[in-house]
């Protein structure tokens, strides 16, 4: 009898209900909240549903030494999370999005690639910031990324800079992207006045197929040529929109922007929230990233916005570019500039501000690996 209690006590010592802490089921729930809000709200459920799944499997109390946790050698999850530590995923993501990406409104109207590059200002904001309140200067670069609202840009800044402090800019990052509607829309709002947000532009003239295919080749060599650091980023996007937009490559653009693309994603997205174990991810400087992070959005937002109405200024009346486009400049392709729509309209219902969006939108894309790679070559 006593043989059978014992074995029946060395069973309870190996359950999560005996190893579990207040801490897993704070991560937990959280986790739960994020899966709620991916299928209530709709928000960015291709991200948020993987996260949250991954939020709750990485927070399963479980006794030290079984060798299935994701920071531990040898693992499945650990093997699977190397992806993200080493950032080999982030390019992986990069050259679906470029075989995704229609460049044709940022062509058409090249003067909008600034306000891309203007709402970039948001990630050195957030640097400084960073650095004010007592984060090292690779910690603060790695925080600062969040503000390009891409999250694949900042899993593979941090995994250079911040290794440490992945999981939390990686949440952080992702999380403001799915908010992208809730947090944009009163800055826009609060930054124009209703005579600049009823601003009509012309629509973006029509691109010929050579053009479409010379961009990739010129865009990548400009900006590589400038940050060589950025080139894992920047050599799969343009890479995956040549794939696109050859015409002969549509099976590899297929492959890459479809099945490749979908896997990576829910890789990135369990592997990320898993890494979010409560001993690891509950602290102060958690809290202090999330809050950061939503400075840096706040700001690249603002600056967009900003930098639109000083251009303004010196373009003439029927040239003058919509203020409401400015959110687009960040990298959430295409929800920032789904918001310019929708924001837009509400103003003249029959204003289509999209398309004129898409524009900073794309540039914006391109900006944040640029910014990444300007950051990872003094960091580094």
């Amino acid at each position: 009898m006593n043989q059978i209690f014992d074995s029946l006590q060395q069973f309870w010592q190996f359950t999560g209900f005996a190893n579990c802490s207040w801490q897993n089921l704070v991560m937990i729930a959280i986790g739960i909240v994020f899966i709620t809000l991916a299928i209530v709200k709709e928000w960015e459920p291709l991200l948020l549903v993987p996260i949250g799944f991954g939020m709750i499997v990485g927070n399963i109390p479980m006794f030290p030494g079984l060798n299935i946790g994701i920071y531990e050698d040898g693992s499945v999850m650990n093997i699977l999370y190397q992806g993200v530590r080493q950032g080999w995923y982030p390019p992986l993501i990069f050259l679906g999005i470029g075989a995704m990406t229609d460049f044709s409104a940022l062509i058409s109207q090249p003067r909008l690639v600034v306000i891309g590059a203007a709402a970039q200002m948001g990630i050195f904001g957030a640097y400084l910031l960073a650095l004010a309140v007592g984060f090292a200067p690779n910690e603060a670069g790695a925080i600062g990324i969040i503000g390009g609202a891409d999250g694949p840009t900042a899993i593979f800044l941090s995994s250079k800079l911040a290794p440490d402090l992945m999981g939390a800019i990686a949440v952080s990052a992702y999380s403001y992207m799915a908010l992208v509607p809730v947090i944009q829309r009163p800055i826009m709002l609060l930054l124009t006045s209703k005579k600049e947000r009823l601003i009509r532009m012309e629509k973006p003239r029509q691109v010929s197929q050579r053009e479409k295919i010379m961009f990739p080749i010129i865009g990548f060599l400009i900006t590589a040529f400038i940050v060589p650091s950025g080139l894992p980023l920047l050599g799969m996007l343009f890479f995956g929109n040549l794939l696109k937009e050859s015409g002969v490559t549509r099976r590899l653009a297929e492959t890459a922007r479809g099945p490749l693309i979908d896997v990576v994603t829910t890789l990135i997205g369990l592997t990320v929230g898993a890494s979010t174990q409560a001993d690891k991810f509950l602290s102060g400087k958690s809290v202090l990233i999330f809050g950061l992070g939503l400075l840096s959005f706040v700001i690249a937002t603002a600056s967009g916005v900003l930098f639109v109405k000083f251009m303004n200024l010196f373009l003439k009346e029927g040239r003058k570019i919509n203020p409401l486009i400015g959110n687009a400049g960040v990298s959430a392709v295409p929800d920032s500039a789904r918001v310019s729509e929708v924001v837009g309209r509400e103003s003249d219902p029959d204003n289509h501000l999209l398309m004129n969006a898409m524009a900073p939108n794309v540039a914006g894309v391109i900006g944040s690996a640029v910014a990444a790679g300007i950051l990872l070559g003094f960091l580094g």
